[in-house]
């Protein structure tokens, strides 16, 4: 009787805390993007998406440490990044494979399960630096200082979150997300492959120059794809990485008929809680649905402060974005990853 009783106190208590959760993402990506956007930032996105990664990778608050470091680390990897396009960035044959090996490092420190959001936070800079430094030259200040404010903020965001709707008392561990170690290297190769071959693409192709959103879809997919157990699986990730971007264009539609602030503020809140609140409320399905919030935040930044010096895309295009790098993704995945059944075959 009294473990039943415990049982039933407890489960309220972790509901409680779920929608704690949720309301903290939406919160933090929406005032984020407010702020960003009313300061006339170029990427409203970042500061959000950045604040987003820190509260879906874990309910606890980062450490005065742990954010300090997130800030050096995301700063040095987009100075050397930005020296290494500078570099070689007028010459694809060296530059694709240096990209590659960052990529490769990233992709096996997520199947590892170390570094934390860290790697995935150093996996989309080194897509965004040389797109941005490459195909959009006039930003009107360094892709290093964008970057510092956007992780600046994206930290701020995060505290200020768990400052305001703080957990008392205990449970306020970190969802259990183990990683998957199914032949990881192995994977991680191919995975980086899949990814720079992408990124190659759009920095070849003149007509894909806004088109941040392919690459970083495909990453953000790659690392979802261990949850696709099955064909049904995988039609369900497709179809909410894809509503990331159809919600987006929706949003988008309804900002350009009366484009004040308060809209944004309230858009943007309103798809956080319902991209935020299913990540806080399914630790496995997690990444799938801050995968779609991720898609969101870029194609709606995009739209309301298109990069410098190109025309700014339809958002039916960019959702053709969108649905392309997802179908590269899986398919792609399901071409080179290594068979699942392999690793255990002899087990």
């Amino acid at each position: 009787m009294s473990t039943e009783i415990a049982a039933s106190s407890v489960e309220p208590l972790e509901s409680t805390r779920v929608r704690r959760q949720g309301l903290r993402i939406a919160l933090a990506v929406a005032v984020g993007f407010a702020a960003t956007t009313a300061a006339g930032s170029i990427t409203p996105f970042l500061a959000p998406l950045f604040a987003a990664q820190f509260l879906i990778s874990s309910r606890r608050p980062l450490a005065l440490g742990q954010g300090l470091g997130m800030i050096v680390v995301i700063v040095i990897a987009g100075q050397i990044l930005s020296f290494l396009t500078a570099l070689f960035g007028d010459r694809p044959l060296v530059f694709l494979p240096v990209l590659w090996l960052v990529y490769l490092a990233c992709f096996l420190l997520q199947a590892s399960g170390k570094g934390g959001p860290a790697a995935g936070l150093v996996l989309i800079v080194a897509i965004l630096v040389p797109m941005l430094d490459i195909l959009q030259r006039d930003l009107g200040e360094s892709m290093v200082l964008i970057l510092a404010k956007a992780i600046v903020g994206g930290v701020l965001l995060s505290w200020a979150a768990h400052a305001l709707l703080a957990d008392r008392g205990e449970g306020t561990a970190a969802p259990s997300t183990a990683p998957t170690y199914r032949t990881a290297n192995r994977q991680a190769l191919a995975s980086a492959s899949i990814l720079m071959a992408v990124v190659a693409l759009c920095l070849v192709d003149d007509r894909l120059a806004t088109a941040i959103v392919i690459p970083i879809t495909v990453a953000s997919l790659l690392g979802q794809l261990d949850l696709a157990s099955s064909q049904r699986a995988a039609f369900g990730l497709t179809v909410v990485n894809l509503l990331g971007g159809i919600v987006a264009s929706i949003a988008f539609t309804f900002l350009e008929v009366h484009p004040t602030l308060w809209l944004l503020f309230l858009t943007v809140l309103l798809i956080g809680l319902l991209f935020g609140g299913r990540a806080a409320a399914d630790p496995r399905a997690g990444k799938i649905y801050g995968g779609a919030l991720t898609i969101f935040l870029i194609l709606f930044g995009l739209g309301v402060s298109p990069l410098p010096g190109s025309t700014p895309d339809s958002f039916s295009t960019r959702i053709g974005y969108v649905l392309f790098a997802i179908l590269y993704a899986i398919g792609m995945a399901a071409l080179l990853w290594p068979r699942p059944q392999a690793a255990n075959v002899k087990g």
